[in-house]
This record gives C-alpha cells, structure tokens and sequence, in this order.
C-alpha cells in the first residue's frame, strides 16, 4: 500500500517565553519549518510574540498555563489554591502533587483558564484556533474536565492529546523522563473521552515526546512518522478515539508535532515572571531550530506529499 498522504501540523510551543524564543519561532515559520504555535500569554514576551504573529500571519493558539510563573487574573494572585506562598504557580511537579492531595480548585482553575482565553483575545483579537496545556496539565484527573468546558465555552474546537505511538519502545529514554511521559500518555488516554463528549477535535497522531531537545534529528522525525503511520488504523488501540469529523474516511492522516525551537534565552531575559528557566535557556532550543530548518527535513516532506498546515486548516 503506497504511504498516505499526510496533513502535519508542526507546532512551536511557548511563544512568548523571551524575545530570544520568539525570533528563533520567527525564524522557523519564515522558513517553511513551522506552521502553528502556541502563546504562553502570562510570559514576559507575549505582547511582542502577539504582535510578530499579526505581522507575520502565524497561525496560533493558547498554551494554557497553569504550572509556570502567575496567574493571569489578578483575584488568584494571592490567597489561592493555584499559587505557592511566593505568589506563584507550583510548578510542573508542584502542580501535580498539589492536585494529588485534593488542594486545587477547581473554580479556580476554570477562572485562570478563561482569563487567558480573554487575555489571548485582546492581544490578537480573535479566539484561539486551539488550546492545549503548558507541560501537560490540561489532560490531568479534574483538570481536563474543567478546560474541555472552557474550550466548549469559548468554541475553541481543537486541542492536543499526547499519546505517541513510538513511546514505548524508545528504551534509551532516562527512566525518570520515561515514566513522566508514560504518566502524560495514561492521562491523555483518559482525556480523550472527557474531549470527544464536548465535541472537541484533535489530530489521528501526536508526535513530539520522542523527538525533543538533543533526540531530535531529521532521522528520528522521520523515524516517528513512520512508526506514527505503521500503527496508525482508525480502529487500532492505538487510535486515540476522538470526532470523525477531524478527517473524512479517504482524508489524509492528521498528525500534530509539538517542538520547541527557539534562540537560547539570556538569563536575565524571559519567563513568565521568574526569569528563564534551564529549558529555555539550553542549547537544545537552538539544535531543535536548526534541525527544524534542515533542508533535508523539508525535502524530506516534500518527497512524501507530507503537507504543513494549521490546526485552523484541519
């Protein structure tokens, strides 16, 4: 059976982290290696990260924050479940020990949420084309219930479900990292059925745990689509169940890779509201951007009848 022909949405998370990230997320788009990304839009750049994707016509959704930096309603700035005596969020395992326990609100989530969606709005006048979560929380136990409302409230149609299909046979994954994205997977999984009954949309296949920082290569993009398209059947367990409206039974496979590529952040520049962390402030942001770009890479799409598009496209 020839390869299907495949719509790819390549998404850059974090817009808006520092202006080193958003030239480099600049820079990927102009170049044909990018074609979606996601604002932080409680980070120190968003404003400008708003302002380069009206200039530039980038597609782009929110990247909902609920573990990083603070809050965007002013009320949960103080005195609230989402944030640490600092006045800040807990962080990305903070966040999960303190839902754990049963000490996050939930109202308080769904407040947050919709403060950024609003937040999102007047800086780019229009509603996100889609929503996902900042280091994963969006598919977390209560979590996901409270952001599928918000995203049937608003008519945000699409979000991101990380389940991919190479993940379990990537043994040279530090088992510390393993484990986390096997935790991301399992909650995903179970977020599926809480986003299909509000009528929310995600792509057949999601790439992006597997290829992140120094695992990405143009061999291992290429090795994950394909693993990607060797499981993927819309009957096969290993199809996320979503709405079939996402693509029509002869359509081409829809498939989501997050990345974060980005020009390393100075340490005195960035964050949301504590300075850059060592994610951003790594060599890898900078090895995943000249990756991205790898004219290899791009041929590599072009040979296949791999199309790069927006979630707003799907």
């Amino acid at each position: 059976m020839p390869q299907p022909k495949i719509k790819l949405v390549v998404t850059g998370d974090d817009f808006g982290y520092c202006p080193r990230r958003n030239r480099g997320i600049v820079d990927c788009f102009l170049a044909g290696a990018i074609s979606n990304v996601s604002l932080l839009v409680n980070s120190s750049s968003a404003k400008d990260a708003a302002e380069l994707a009206i200039r530039h016509c980038i597609p782009i959704g929110l990247h909902a924050n609920l573990s990083e930096g603070v809050p965007v309603c002013q009320k949960l700035r103080r005195d609230s479940t989402l944030v640490n005596d600092n006045g800040f969020f807990h962080g990305k395992m903070g966040f999960r020990k303190v839902l754990q326990k049963g000490l996050l609100s939930m109202a308080e989530v769904e407040l947050e949420l919709q403060a950024q969606v609003k937040l999102f709005c007047d800086l780019l006048g229009h509603l996100p084309s889609h929503m996902d979560g900042h280091q994963h929380v969006h598919v977390l136990p209560e979590v996901r219930d409270v952001f599928a409302r918000v995203l049937s409230e608003y008519g945000i149609p699409f979000t991101r479900v990380p389940v991919e299909p190479s993940l379990q046979s990537c043994s040279w994954l530090p088992l510390p990292l393993h484990e986390f994205y096997t935790q991301v997977e399992k909650d995903a999984w179970d977020s599926s059925t809480v986003f299909r009954a509000h009528g929310i949309r995600w792509p057949d296949v999601y790439l992006g745990l597997t290829t992140m920082g120094e695992n990405m290569s143009v061999s291992s993009i290429k090795r994950a689509i394909g693993k990607a398209l060797a499981a993927w059947q819309p009957k096969s367990p290993l199809a996320v169940p979503q709405c079939d409206t996402v693509r029509g039974t002869q359509g081409p496979v829809t498939v989501e890779l997050m990345v974060h590529p980005g020009y390393p952040s100075d340490p005195q520049q960035g964050g949301c509201g504590q300075g850059p962390d060592s994610f951003s402030q790594s060599a890898e942001r900078q090895h995943e951007l000249e990756t991205l770009m790898d004219p290899q890479l791009l041929a590599f799409y072009k040979q296949e009848q791999i199309q790069l598009c927006a979630f707003k496209d799907l």
